[in-house]
């Protein structure tokens, strides 16, 4: 592929590349200052996207999509179109210690949309394997999509305004999900291992991982059942 193709995109992102870090120091901000964020977040991890595999991904995206069916072409990602073809040039990721905590956390992510403070790029999508968790999502107002691959984790972008192109990309997930998605990462990004015995295996984790996320729930719920009742 000629580099020129490759290196514009890339170029435009490195002259913004100082939007993406006031963005991320931004949202850094409430995670550590919001006073219901910060006792509900366990940790965070955050990082821009290296710049070489931010030309592979451009390439891989841009060769995908010539071998589509006319119709179903993007397009080729250029200086003009790459912050809104992708998405995650800055990345968040927010641990919380069970499921039971998602509703506060989203909501208190949404209240600064709803004040102006940030807007959503696109609705939130949340992956998950467990079919008991659709619901929850959808009452949020978060898409839901069942992975067969047994990745777990919600998804936001967002913007600090509405008429921005300057994108985040925050994921939330429990500590078990991260456990079971670091060691997927390894073996599964950015080529997908060709070993069935390693793929049958992550998903012998991914069950195990979403019982422990069960039971941490289980806990925890318990445990505001023996407050109340000390209050009684």
């Amino acid at each position: 592929m000629n580099s020129i193709i490759v290196d514009d995109p890339v170029q435009a992102i490195l002259n913004d590349l100082h939007s993406y870090e006031l963005l991320h120091d931004k949202f850094v901000s409430y995670i550590t200052r919001d006073p219901d964020l910060k006792t509900l977040v366990h940790s965070y991890k955050s990082r821009f996207k290296d710049l070489n595999h931010l030309k592979t991904k451009i390439e891989r995206k841009n060769s995908d999509d010539s071998m589509l069916p006319e119709q179903q072409r993007q397009g080729q990602i250029t200086s003009e179109n790459i912050k809104r073809r992708i998405t995650d040039i800055c990345g968040i990721r927010i641990l919380h210690l069970y499921i039971g905590q998602f509703k506060d956390i989203h909501n208190a992510l949404m209240r600064y949309v709803e004040a102006g403070e940030l807007a959503l790029f696109e609705t939130p999508k949340a992956y998950t394997w467990d079919p008991e968790y659709l619901k929850m999502f959808q009452d949020l107002g978060v898409s839901p999509t069942l992975k067969e691959s047994f990745y777990t984790s919600v998804h936001y972008v967002f913007k600090p305004r509405g008429d921005s192109d300057i994108t985040c990309e925050v994921q939330v997930r429990t500590l078990f999900e991260e456990v079971w998605g670091e060691i997927d990462h390894v073996f599964n990004y950015p080529t997908k291992s060709d070993s069935k015995v390693i793929q049958e295996q992550l998903k012998v984790l991914a069950r195990v991982v979403g019982a422990g996320t069960r039971l941490s729930d289980s806990i925890f719920e318990l445990s505001k059942l023996d407050v109340n009742e000390d209050r009684e």
